[in-house]
């Protein structure tokens, strides 16, 4: 198969089954994927082992797969669905072969189990928990809940329920139930409820990334500056701009003594490399600490 420019079309598979190469019980026909995997993984590999095997393993594939799941009937019916999404990975003479064999397979199969495993299916549910019955299957919106909840991967969900709405307002319907809502109507608040609790989940994740952030932004500087000389020359220049009133009517900072003694603290060191004394700063910068100020040779005048 060549995929080089090609991406897999996923198809809402409500089951599938993967097994680590190690614990495979059937390497010919187990769907093998290690570490993490997803839907889209999932099909992906499908693909790739329906090109793997021979057209003579395909039967024993088919049947070796619904084996594995609780419902066969579901799950080769979005084998197919894949194939008709993927259309295109079948272009080439060869790859035709396949795919016109797997479909003939897929409607025998089909017929099957619809004599067999269908009947069953639906009795497991409550014919009161069924919203309607098509030519081919029913629709229940307990049984489609249940399995939202069972798949982890967000996107699954919401594809899952997307194929549903379409899957029921495509099929033939014969009998609903008078006493549940619509089975689109359901999934589409599901739909819904998902996505606004999503947003909600980014939202709070944001908020908390930016509070981090915010936090991050008042942690002391790696640099600091080394003053050579006494502090008070410093304090004084930032003393004169916070309270020296220019023509405007404003000092050049407007800041009060605690939080500038802090940015001087944060930014400078004195001459032996030390750290500031912020007790030692926001007296120095006290407008009524002027026994605290350089003599006039010294001082930075502004």
């Amino acid at each position: 198969m060549n995929s080089e420019n090609t991406t897999i079309k996923i198809a809402p598979f409500q089951e599938y089954l993967v097994v680590p190469l190690a614990q495979s019980k059937n390497q010919l026909f187990d769907i093998i994927i290690e570490d993490k995997f997803s839907l889209s993984i999932y099909c992906d590999a499908l693909i790739e082992k329906i090109f793997s095997l021979r057209q003579s393993q395909f039967p024993a594939f088919i049947n070796y797969q619904c084996t594995l799941v609780t419902e066969p009937l579901v799950w080769i019916n979005k084998l197919e669905k894949l194939l008709a999404n993927n259309e295109a990975f079948f272009a080439s003479k060869t790859a035709m072969s396949r795919y016109n064999k797997l479909y003939t397979l897929i409607d025998k199969k089909r017929t099957e189990l619809e004599s067999t495993s269908l009947k069953d299916t639906k009795s497991n549910t409550p014919k009161r928990l069924i919203n309607a019955d098509s030519e081919d299957r029913h629709f229940s919106f307990h049984e489609t809940k249940l399995k939202v909840e069972k798949l982890e991967n967000f996107n699954d969900k919401i594809i899952f329920l997307t194929e549903e709405i379409f899957d029921y307002e495509e099929a033939d319907i014969i009998s609903k139930n008078k006493n549940l809502d619509e089975y689109n109507v359901q999934c589409e608040k599901l739909k819904v409820r998902l996505q606004t609790t999503r947003k909600l989940l980014l939202d709070i994740e944001k908020e908390k990334l930016e509070n981090d952030l915010k936090a991050n932004s008042e942690i002391k500087p790696a640099f600091k500056i080394r003053l050579n000389g006494p502090i008070n020359i410093l304090t004084d220049a930032y003393k004169q701009m916070m309270n020296e009133v220019k023509p405007n009517g404003k000092p050049y900072i407007e800041h009060k003594i605690k939080e500038i003694a802090k940015f001087i603290c944060d930014n400078y060191l004195d001459e032996k490399g030390k750290e500031l004394s912020i007790q030692t700063i926001q007296t120095y910068l006290s407008p009524t600490r002027t026994d605290k100020n350089p003599n006039n040779d010294w001082k930075i005048k502004l």
